[in-house]
């Protein structure tokens, strides 16, 4: 068996992919907003009114948004520093921790994003409900059928051409920004300062001290960011390598000031109490407050807009982040296979067919399918912290260059991914590792396809603390000792 560093380089075989076609500065931030704004926006209100005052909301808004940028800016810096670097959070990953732990940051991602779009289509489904019969919460006979034939057009979509796809994906965030845009213009009409400032503190409610609703609130936006990362997946087709950079803080910056906007006008509209008892999505609740009934319907057609535009995204970046890796013998040479439209086919019919997989079992297993979905959310945050640690690594390897600066980027932005991931709950992240697990046999393949050598000393330590972590884990869900919420 062949040897090789660990941190062996990404010799990338040539003949299994041409040049990809490239993507404008348009694209990539069409790709941040579009993954980043889902159906998590539409519930906003409601989670926040749970969880904290108007004052404490504000100041939980600026650490957040603060942590945030820092980790945009590592994106952002990365893409300037190692435009050498494909794909992102797996090449970080890879190039800061060899080839193993590159694979698990690619092969988690891509699990969390596909299950992801599980998700996103069962709430698709509920919102079309809203309009038509038959829907019920989103896995009955119908959604399911109506689901899968929709997941089958996003595949067939995405087989033309990632370009194209990715162009129509610019139509479509557009499109799924308008009633967010309405609604915040409503909102700024309808807003009473007196309904804002009421019990601005939280000082007569049960939501806790000032420190304590920040922090709750804080675990709300845990996951409103995830998608930040989409330009860098797609660092091989920018055109100009700056723009990835460029569209990560242009699409961070645009979505942060929607989140803020439809958050706190919201708390001018309806008191919090009441805002905090309305079911999801309850930015219909709060413009059904303003303008009455048709708000509801107004949401829910928002809301599937923007789900649709949010399937695509994440379709597209799902395709991507099997691609890179396997052109660099991380997985096996079929995830790079492209048809003549330079779309990498084996990844998208291996997504394409595990996203019908998990729509055939929730129609059959009802609402369990979800437990699933919340256990592999969290693969999508470790990634975050392999980038940013690896830019800490690789502004202190290059301190002539990268200056004091860069440092800190570094420095704030790993200790936000591991607040991310400490928010995240113990649970999730002690199945991370089993997740992990399941697609290592894919690694070994993709390896010894290349005469490569398979693990390194230090990998045999990382797959026994997965396997530690994953047995630790069935047993204290089998036991009850830990719980899915």
């Amino acid at each position: 068996m062949a040897t090789e560093s660990p941190h062996d380089s990404s010799v990338k075989d040539q003949s299994a992919s041409s040049s990809p076609a490239k993507v404008s500065l348009a694209v990539l931030i069409a790709l941040v907003i579009g993954s980043m704004i889902g159906g998590g926006i539409f519930g906003l209100p409601s989670h926040m009114g749970a969880a904290a005052a108007p004052g404490p909301l504000i100041i939980g808004w600026l650490i957040t948004g603060a942590g945030m940028l820092m980790l945009a800016k590592v994106f952002q810096s990365l893409a300037v520093q190692r435009p050498d670097i494909d794909a992102g959070v797996y090449g970080y990953a890879k190039e800061g921790f060899g080839n193993y732990l590159g694979f698990s940051s690619a092969w988690g991602y891509w699990f969390s994003a596909w299950m992801g779009n599980v998700g996103y289509l069962v709430l698709l489904m509920t919102a079309i409900g809203v309009f038509l019969p038959g829907f019920g919460e989103g896995t009955t006979l119908l959604a399911t059928v109506v689901s899968s034939a929709l997941l089958w057009l996003y595949h067939l979509l995405i087989l033309r051409g990632i370009r194209e796809a990715a162009v129509v994906n610019v139509v479509v965030t557009i499109a799924k920004i308008v009633p967010l845009i309405v609604f915040i213009i409503i909102g700024a009409t309808a807003f009473k300062i007196g309904t804002f400032s009421a019990d601005f503190w939280g000082a007569n409610s049960d939501l806790g001290s000032t420190l304590t609703q920040v922090k709750a609130m804080m675990l709300v936006t845990v996951w409103v960011f995830i998608g930040v990362e989409g330009a860098s997946v797609f660092s091989e087709r920018a055109r100009n390598r700056h723009d990835v950079g460029r569209a990560t803080i242009t699409g961070f910056a645009s979505v942060l000031v929607l989140l803020l906007l439809v958050n706190l006008l919201s708390y001018g509209i309806a008191p919090r109490e009441e805002i905090a008892a309305m079911p999801d999505p309850s930015t219909s609740g709060v413009l059904t407050a303003a303008v009455g009934p048709w708000g509801a319907k107004f949401i829910a057609a928002g809301l599937a807009i923007s789900l649709i535009g949010a399937l695509l995204s994440w379709f597209l970046m799902c395709a991507e982040i099997l691609r890179v890796p396997a052109l660099d013998s991380t997985l096996p040479r079929w995830f790079s296979k492209e048809n003549k439209n330079g779309t990498p086919v084996g990844a998208m019919w291996l997504t394409t067919g595990m996203v019908q997989a998990m729509l055939i079992w929730a129609h059959f297993a009802g609402s369990t399918y979800t437990s699933l979905i919340l256990l592999a959310s969290a693969l999508i945050l470790i990634p975050y912290l392999f980038s940013a640690a690896f830019h800490l690594i690789n502004s202190f390897r290059n301190r002539e260059k990268a200056g004091i600066a860069d440092i800190v980027i570094g420095i704030l932005g790993t200790a936000y991914a591991v607040w991310l991931l400490y928010a995240a709950g113990p649970t999730y992240l002690l199945f991370v590792g089993l997740f992990y697990l399941v697609g290592t046999p894919f690694y070994v393949i993709a390896r010894k396809e290349a005469g490569k050598r398979v693990f390194t000393t230090i990998d045999w330590v990382v797959i026994a603390v997965f396997s530690a972590t994953s047995i630790y884990a069935i047993y204290g869900l089998y036991t009850g000792a830990l719980s899915i919420e």
